[in-house]
């Protein structure tokens, strides 16, 4: 089997998606999987040396500046691939580096594989942009309607498209290292980096944008008890285009807004918290919600798309009803005065995430993968 991967965002851009691929190349690696990656250029990226990594030049997307728009350069792509002659094609993001991809695989008779990641139907909600919705899924439509089958995070992901005339969908879940977040990472000196003094610790970790529903979130920092509100420092890890009107609003409120963290920096910053809190209703999964619950850490959500798969309800978190700011304030009422119970979703959290492997979720995509290149090889002695 050749691969070969196209994707409009990688590491080092900070979202879910560049963070799950780059753990997939991690995971064919491992597996001795010959691919070839295609993905926008990023001066941060360590990797322009090797020989199986393509970048082209780019730009940031204007509804998710993380995320690139690439221009692909035809006459290199179409050298990488002849020599590479990959026997399955991957495309995680629709736009130009997999429309490239969709475009060799249709030229060449090459199995298509897509993955969808990203409401974007969402996003033109929030960015008051919904004028151009019907065009966005007629497009999707098309662009999907070539692959073999279009892998997505979860059930809520795969209705939601099928609703929208997607079909051959299938569920391709997320896992977590629990190794790197875990509640042993933990470390006391963050109290004083961040002068923290108060009881409780609350968490939000995500793009600090509209989207992510801050709105809510504000309405809830707001709306807490006086006498809970004084017991707690909120502390926010992300960037993004509300950052400067977050800082301002709640400058002096015991609140940190630390920017992009990761590794032991953003693990320490899980295992501290005693509450995590998301509010978002436009996630396919979740990731961040699943890496609080490997931290220990009970995660309390909305019950709007695919982090509503994730918690369990009064076991590993709390799940409240989108948009509204006072059902989360009770579930955060409810657990920092009820401390058994919160040791109780500790441990269950805990318990939940280690059942949630990475390596078992990426072999069955890779068995998906084989038999998509399998496939090819049966067509082609035919032929």
């Amino acid at each position: 089997m050749n691969l070969a991967l196209f994707s409009d965002t990688y590491s080092p851009q900070v979202n879910g998606v560049a963070r799950t691929l780059t753990r997939l190349v991690t995971h064919l690696e491992s597996r001795n999987i010959n691919y070839h990656l295609f993905v926008p250029d990023h001066l941060e990226r360590g990797d322009h040396f090797r020989s199986n990594i393509h970048s082209f030049t780019s730009y940031p997307f204007f509804l998710y500046p993380e995320c690139r728009i690439a221009w692909p350069n035809p006459l290199k792509m179409k050298k990488e691939l002849s020599a590479f002659a990959p026997t399955v094609i991957h495309v995680t993001t629709p736009f130009n580096v997999g429309l490239s991809g969709l475009h060799y695989s249709k030229k060449h008779h090459i199995p298509l594989i897509g993955s969808y990641h990203t409401h974007f139907d969402y996003y033109l909600h929030y960015y008051k942009l919904t004028f151009l919705t019907e065009v966005m899924w007629s497009y999707l439509r098309w662009f999907y309607g070539s692959c073999q089958k279009v892998f997505v995070p979860s059930v809520e992901t795969r209705d939601h498209l099928n609703k929208q005339g997607l079909n051959r969908l299938d569920i391709w879940s997320r896992g977590v290292d629990c190794h790197q977040y875990q509640p042993s990472k933990k470390e006391g000196f963050l109290y004083d980096i961040y002068s923290i003094e108060r009881k409780y610790i609350l968490l939000y970790v995500g793009r600090m944008a509209p989207e992510k529903d801050l709105a809510t979130l504000k309405k809830i920092m707001r709306q807490l008890p006086s006498e809970l509100r004084a017991q707690i420092h909120w502390i926010y890890v992300g960037d993004g285009p509300m950052l400067r009107e977050m800082k301002d609003e709640f400058t002096g409120d015991h609140v940190t807004f630390t920017g992009y963290l990761n590794g032991e920096a953003l693990a320490a910053i899980y295992a501290l918290a005693d509450l995590f809190i998301f509010p978002s209703q436009t996630e396919t999964f979740g990731n961040v919600v699943l890496e609080a619950l490997a931290s220990g850490t009970p995660a309390i959500v909305a019950n709007k798309g695919g982090v509503k798969e994730i918690v369990r309800h009064r076991q590993t978190g709390m799940i409240c009803e989108a948009g509204n700011s006072l059902s989360f304030v009770n579930a955060i009422t409810e657990l920092l005065t009820q401390p058994t119970k919160r040791l109780h979703m500790n441990l269950e959290a805990r318990a939940y995430a280690r059942t949630q492997s990475w390596e078992a979720i990426f072999d069955r995509l890779l068995s998906e993968y084989e038999k998509a290149s399998n496939s090819s090889h049966r067509t082609k002695h035919l032929a």
